[in-house]
């Protein structure tokens, strides 16, 4: 059982609940040392280029608004300038370009020295900053609460480097890992790898380290999105890191020459998970006003086509396992049982109802569970309780599509994984792949594809659907009544390479 299971019972839909915390105090403060320390840095590049005019000014935000957007102001474990330099460079270049076309009519020549003025301007003051908080650090004032997961050589290594080195802010508590026979461990055991949620609150840990150990290669995946989900800043020591496989760029770091890569944090913890609310409130209310006309003309259609409600609610799980009503044009006769009936066929399609599923137009009433925030417009579709709990238990990694909220569309969806008989593994693969890689930009390219698709559905153009024949009727015969633990879900993914 992976730690991301840890007090589930088998079947039942996860929940996905994360430490709500604000952060670490101690990286909160480095960080707010970091923020006024570059801020002084423009202040006096202004000063001694003698700029104060408004473009000076803009130029001088727009550094500090490039440094923050790349991750300027995450304090790293081993503080050294010199190695930042390129960035700085890059970063303090990126809002001088916006001034060349001024420069062009006459932007005055103060600026422009500023701007030469910007980089050194961070590096010195930087460079006092940074052995500030290395001060601080040695005296345990920003000092992190840090747990190991490993008890081989290197995690041996990294606990007593952690010690001997308080510069790096990082005050080991313990580790986490399979069961030792070897007593003679430099900090206490605090048990094996499916307790880590657990010790993670009980220690109030701010960083996890993560070293070789004897964890069983399946449990590393829960190991890492359990602390992700917690607010934790993660770090791993590359494998192979002392033949020079190791990685480069923001998210690398070192403790006294042993390579560490940190794990990016979970959306749910970033300043563009605020916006991806506010683009689905704005772009869903919009669609609606839109396509009001559209809704009216598909509701006296339904109405007319056979007799039963207009819309068709139906109950879905979505974020953390909450359950909500899914609101959809009716496309289906009232004798048909959507809630445990896993194939819709068209016998039970109403007049419009094959049109509409066709063109996906029965799914337009969900842009009120957006708006209302049951669903987002982009995440993974939502499923039925009975199906959901199933292939929770007996798919990997299905249970954790429930981190995010679930969408309208999807990027398992625009990679063809939809319908009744399409791949739930490939399904599951695609959705974490999204919720590992999130960025408002991943659901504009989401959104974009959906209305591709559905136009080549509606023109009756070759789709890229991947159907999978054998998932239908393993799933239809294998009814949750009488097969409560998937076992013919098992045999048949096993039989056909799932």
């Amino acid at each position: 059982m992976t730690a991301s299971r840890l007090g589930e019972r088998r079947g039942a839909v996860v929940r996905l609940r994360p430490r709500r915390s604000p952060g670490s105090p101690s990286r909160r403060r480095a960080r707010s040392l970091l923020v006024l320390s570059d801020a002084a840095a423009m202040a006096l590049a202004m000063a001694v280029a003698g700029s104060g005019s408004r473009a000076g000014w803009a130029y001088a935000c727009g550094v500090l608004a490039s440094l923050s957007v790349c991750g300027g102001y995450r304090p790293r474990i081993s503080l050294q300038v010199l190695p930042e330099v390129p960035t700085l460079v890059t970063r303090s270049a990126v809002p001088a370009l916006l001034c060349v076309p001024l420069a062009l009519v006459g932007l005055e020549q103060a600026v422009l020295w500023q701007v030469l003025a910007a980089t050194p301007a961070l590096c010195a003051l930087r460079a006092t900053t940074y052995g500030a908080i290395r001060w601080a650090r040695r005296r345990r004032v920003l000092a992190e609460t840090t747990l190991i997961v490993g008890t081989g050589p290197v995690g041996l290594e990294l606990a007593r480097l952690m010690r001997e080195r308080p510069e790096y802010g990082l005050e080991p508590i313990g580790f986490v890992d399979a069961p030792s026979t070897d007593g003679s461990l430099p900090l206490p055991y605090l048990g094996p790898v499916h307790h880590l949620e657990s010790a993670l609150r009980k220690f109030d840990v701010q960083r996890v380290v993560v070293a070789f150990g004897r964890v069983r290669e399946a449990d590393w995946v829960g190991i890492m999105r359990t602390a992700v989900l917690n607010d934790v800043e993660i770090h791993v020591v590359p494998r192979f890191f002392d033949i020079g496989m190791t990685s480069a760029g923001a998210g690398a770091d070192q403790i006294w020459g042993i390579p560490l890569c940190r794990v990016r944090r979970s959306v749910l913890h970033s300043a563009a998970w605020r916006a991806k609310r506010a683009f689905d409130v704005v772009l869903s209310g919009l669609a609606l006003l839109l396509t009001a006309p559209l809704l009216a003309v598909i509701a006296v259609a339904v109405r007319l086509s056979s007799p039963g409600p207009i819309l068709f609610r139906q109950c879905r799980i979505g974020q953390d396992g909450r359950r909500f009503d899914l609101l959809k044009f009716r496309s289906m006769r009232t004798s048909h049982d959507g809630a445990t009936s896993w194939v819709a066929t068209a016998d039970h399609q109403t007049a419009v109802g094959g049109w509409l599923r066709r063109t996906s137009l029965d799914e337009l009433p969900q842009l009120w569970n957006v708006l209302r925030g049951d669903m987002s417009l982009v995440g993974p579709r939502p499923e039925r309780p009975v199906f959901a709990e199933r292939f929770s238990a007996d798919i990997a990694g299905y249970r954790d599509r429930h981190r995010l909220p679930v969408g309208l569309t999807g990027w398992a969806q625009v990679h063809g994984l939809r319908g009744d008989d399409t791949s739930l593994v490939e399904r599951a693969r695609f959705d974490n792949f999204y919720i590992e890689g999130w960025s408002l930009w991943l659901d504009v390219v989401v959104l974009l594809r959906t209305v591709g698709a559905v136009l080549r559905m509606a023109l009756g153009l070759p789709g890229r659907t991947r159907s999978n024949p054998a998932l239908r009727e393993l799933v239809t015969a294998g009814r949750h009544d009488e097969d409560p633990h998937g076992a013919r879900l098992q045999e048949a993914r096993s039989r056909h390479g799932r």
